[in-house]
């Protein structure tokens, strides 16, 4: 009897709710595939006691890494045969020996403003609290509304909901559209400018979401996406990973990261990113914030072309 494939994956809500995805996909793939499970706590997820953006300074780990270090270690002693990622916590340059091998379907991109009051980013009050750990969303609030106070928020996704709907200390919250469409809090089609939360829980139903457009507040590169991170000589799980894989999602994704990594881009520098494709070609957009602060660069382009790394550099060389 062979031995299962094995993956890994965080041990959050989401986490586990992507990795419940992969497993659907594979047993779809393969139904006679044993699959087993390990769930691993990250660097990231036993650091609340800071922000975000400070983690990773705090425990010298490099880019994004504070949610796959741990993640690769499992990769290293074969622990795991796959980690599954949210893909924009994933660092933009792996080391060798890694390889992302291929990306599910992806989920909408949107970010979304959540509040007790139903009402939408344009009709905050002045001074408004929002809770975000995100350096992109915040300095993309505060260029869109300078009037509105940005603190710190930190939590897995219902963790944040009931922060918000209990404490008082937030007016709003940032969250990925992505997130709560897959632990059921929204559906995934939109019902309105303004939709209620979808829960049992009384205290959570109370709670509105507005979903931002990507042209008005930008995502960040990968977002709504399930990334496989593989060992790199591992031609099974490349294997694996590639027949469950979405094609159209990983060429977006890829020039996503690619951007970034032009950039020189790592979990400190505000950058929003998205795509599409269009009659076969890409279409990307970006807003990059200088860390020192002041307006962001911006870059809209057509690139009449399906190659990722191609429309990635006509981008980044059309920042303005």
């Amino acid at each position: 009897m062979s031995e299962p494939f094995t993956i890994g994956t965080r041990g959050s809500d989401l986490a586990l709710a992507q990795a419940v995805a992969t497993e659907q996909a594979l047993a779809a793939a393969f139904p006679d595939l044993a699959v087993a499970r390990n769930v691993i706590r990250t660097t990231g997820d036993r650091r609340t006691d800071v922000a975000l953006s400070e983690v990773a300074k705090s425990e010298g780990i490099f880019d994004k890494g504070v949610f796959t270090k741990e993640l690769e270690n499992a990769l290293d002693d074969r622990s795991i045969d796959l980690a599954v990622h949210s893909l924009k916590d994933v660092p933009t340059v792996l080391e060798e020996r890694f390889a992302i091998a291929a990306v599910l379907e992806r989920a909408p991109v949107r970010d979304v403003l959540v509040t007790r009051s139903g009402q939408d980013l344009q009709s905050l009050p002045a001074g408004s609290i929002v809770g975000t750990s995100s350096v992109r969303r915040a300095r993309q609030l505060q260029w869109l509304r300078p009037d509105l106070k940005i603190i710190d928020l930190r939590g897995n996704v219902p963790t944040r909901l009931r922060k918000l709907a209990e404490e008082g200390t937030y007016d709003a919250i940032m969250l990925a559209e992505a997130g709560l469409i897959r632990l059921g809090f929204l559906p995934h089609q939109a019902h309105g400018l303004v939709e209620p939360v979808t829960s049992e829980d009384p205290l959570l139903a109370g709670l509105f979401v507005e979903r931002l457009l990507e042209d008005f507040f930008y995502p960040a590169a990968g977002q709504g996406a399930i990334g496989f991170e593989i060992r790199a000589d591992d031609a099974r799980a490349r294997d694996l990973a590639e027949i469950i894989g979405h094609r159209d999602t990983w060429l977006r994704v890829m020039a996503e990261r690619e951007f970034l990594r032009l950039l020189d881009a790592g979990c400190h520098t505000p950058v929003g990113v998205f795509s599409s494709i269009e009659h076969g070609q890409l279409h990307l957009k970006a807003r990059v914030f200088p860390e020192q602060g002041g307006d962001p660069q911006t870059a809209d382009i057509s690139a009449c072309t399906s190659d990722p790394l191609q429309a990635a550099l006509i981008l980044f060389q059309s920042l303005a």
